[in-house]
């Protein structure tokens, strides 16, 4: 079976050779597609990036759906961009402004939220692939069995564990998760961002599950 070393974490490699072959599978075909003139989102090297935090070290899952279809920025993990990215995507202004509103944080002009990686927060969408210009174009293409396979290994490590899942594809990934709590909210989007997002406090609410479970909480400021 292939396997994924030098791709992801040692522990996530494991965890995810259930589904390597199909995974070094979907990045063969995206490459052949790319070579034959039909681009993809973030570019290959990134893709798995998110699985670079050690699965022993993740405390908070943030869940997304698919990479943001804009040329530059998508970089692997769910919802941040460069750090010289401007202007920022509208979702992640939407949780930069959510983060000032729940935990009264000033917020940086940028999008690197590298920061809360390093806390062991996993940013991770439910799709790691898009066609530029086409959100959920890669929907059904696969990637769902491999951070399906991604979710269920950290439900069984168990905690201490919180999952934030935002917008309808991430929820969709609940059943996976056995007893591990759940915070669960609109998307960020712009398109539905006052429909449930705005005032759903994810950043107390997952720091209150996880002193629930011995877990001092994460800090989640972020840089200038």
């Amino acid at each position: 079976m292939p396997a994924l070393d030098g791709l992801v974490a040692p522990d996530w490699a494991l965890a995810l050779e259930p589904v390597a072959d199909r995974a070094l599978g979907l990045l063969a075909e995206l490459r052949a597609e790319a070579d034959a003139g039909a681009p993809f989102l973030p570019e290959e090297g990134l893709v798995l990036r998110a699985f670079a935090t050690p699965l022993a070290d993740v405390r908070v899952l943030v869940l997304g759906q698919d990479p943001y279809p804009t040329p530059g920025h998508p970089i692997g993990l769910s919802f941040a961009v460069e750090r010289h990215v401007r202007p920022l995507p509208r979702s992640l202004a939407n949780i930069h402004r959510e983060l000032r509103d729940d935990l009264g944080l000033s917020t940086p002009e940028h999008g690197d939220l590298s920061a809360w990686q390093a806390q062991g927060v996993l940013l991770l969408n439910r799709v790691l692939t898009v066609r530029p210009g086409a959100p959920g174009s890669h929907r059904g293409r696969g990637w769902e069995e491999i951070t399906g396979c991604a979710v269920r290994a950290l439900a069984r490590r168990g905690g201490p564990l919180v999952a934030v899942l935002w917008g309808r594809d991430a929820q969709q990934a609940a059943p996976l998760l056995g007893d591990v709590p759940v915070v669960a909210s609109a998307h960020p989007s712009p398109l539905s961002a006052r429909a449930g997002f705005f005032g759903s406090r994810p950043f107390s609410r997952a720091n209150a599950l996880l002193r629930a479970q011995g877990d001092a909480g994460v800090d989640w400021s972020l840089p200038a």
